[in-house]
Formats: C-alpha cells, structure tokens, sequence
C-alpha cells in the first residue's frame, strides 16, 4: 500500500488517480483492509482506497473509456443481474454505504462467493434466481433506482426488457452485451447495432462504449427509462 498524490472525485463514490500516463479509478473501501479480488489498496487521509481495474470489471472499463452517466447516490438501491462472484458488486457497495444491492446469479457455486461477500459486507443481498425469470424473485425486490445487467445469455436482450419492471422511472439502467454469446456469426459492431436499435424502443439511450480494448467483444449501453 501507497500514498499517492491525489484523489479526485469523478462521480459520487468514485475517485481518480491521474499517475501522468492514464487515470486510474477507486472506491473507497467499505471494509478496511479487507481484499475482495486482490486489487490493490491505496491510503490518503485516513482513507483507504480500492483500485477499481478496467481488466477486473466491465464497469470500470467504462470508466476508464469515458463512461458520462453515473448517478448512484449512497442510498440507492441497485438491482444487480450476473453478480457472479461480486467484483463489480463489491464496488457498488463501497458506494451504496446506506442502501442495498440485491446481486442476482443462477450459478450456485459463485453465490456461495456471494454469501461470503455479503457476510462482509451488510448491504448486499444475494438473490440465487435465473434472470431470464423476474417472477422468481419479483416478491424480493422493491422498486430500485438502478440496474446492471451483466449476463452472457443469447437472450441478454429480452432479460434487460423482463427487468425494466423493477427500475423507477427516469433511473439509470446499464446493460452490457457479450455479442458472441447472442450470435457467434456476425461481427460484434453488428449485434451492437441490432441491440441498440432494439432498445430504442424502450428506454433512452444516452451513450453506447464499445469496451472490446478490455473486455472482448463487449459493449455498454447506458440507458434511461422513461
């Protein structure tokens, strides 16, 4: 662990670190001392700092490409889809330090990953439930102010649509494609393309980040419903 020179904040919840040759991204770490994927932890003032990496986190690839539209607050409530183990999640929670994250996986090995997350940290809540099956856990969920859907389904698409349901209107909602797990054949710039004039039809999109440079073959749609 090192000081650096300075942390400055981007959004709510997340700060740079300009080391003259890119800017390096941080939440502030929730647990003290306490590592959830080996990133590296950085101290000033007091506080402790979790580097949030580009090649770790698809959010943070965002980030790192010019990602304009982040409004978490630290009472939010997040609906997370494809937490998997928590990387991502773990850093929402830095940032939600008075709201709650309901992580959605139907992997019951990386939510058991979870659960020992969870335990660490209290304002995570696993959901074990299939996202392509809102019902499965519509009775869990309140209406939450931001969605993130990660999950490598052909059907990525329609589960966003399913999920919408839970988002309060004119909130955020962050959908990352994998194109080759919807169709192996085309060119991603293609189902990107195809995805995003889909979703024209439902909800605003505010930007699009192709970030294939960190994680391949991936775009991020930044969205707001109506």
């Amino acid at each position: 662990m090192r000081t650096p020179q300075s942390f400055k904040s981007v959004f709510n919840g997340i700060f740079s670190l300009d080391d003259g040759k890119k800017s390096r991204f941080f939440t502030k770490n929730l647990v003290p001392g306490v590592s959830v994927y080996g990133e590296k932890f950085f101290r000033e003032n007091s506080i402790e700092y979790r580097e949030f990496s580009p090649l770790s986190s698809k959010l943070a690839a965002a980030l790192r490409l010019g990602l304009k539209h982040f409004e978490l607050k630290d009472d939010s409530l997040v609906l997370y889809l494809g937490s998997s183990t928590g990387t991502t999640v773990s850093h929402i929670s830095d940032i939600i330090t008075k709201g709650m994250v309901f992580g959605v996986d139907s992997a019951p090995v990386v939510m058991r990953e979870l659960v020992f997350l969870a335990e660490q940290r209290r304002n995570i809540a696993p959901v074990l439930a299939d996202a392509s099956q809102p019902d499965q856990y519509k009775d869990l969920i309140v209406p939450v102010d931001f969605l993130y859907q990660d999950v490598a389904q052909k059907n990525q698409l329609d589960i966003f649509l399913k999920n919408l349901q839970f988002l309060k209107k004119n909130c955020l909602a962050f959908l990352v494609i994998k194109a080759r797990s919807i169709d192996f054949s085309k060119k991603p710039e293609d189902v990107f393309s195809a995805v995003s004039a889909e979703l024209k039809n439902h909800v605003s999109v505010l930007q699009e980040i192709n970030i294939s440079s960190f994680q391949k073959d991936h775009c991020m749609f930044i969205c707001r419903k109506g």
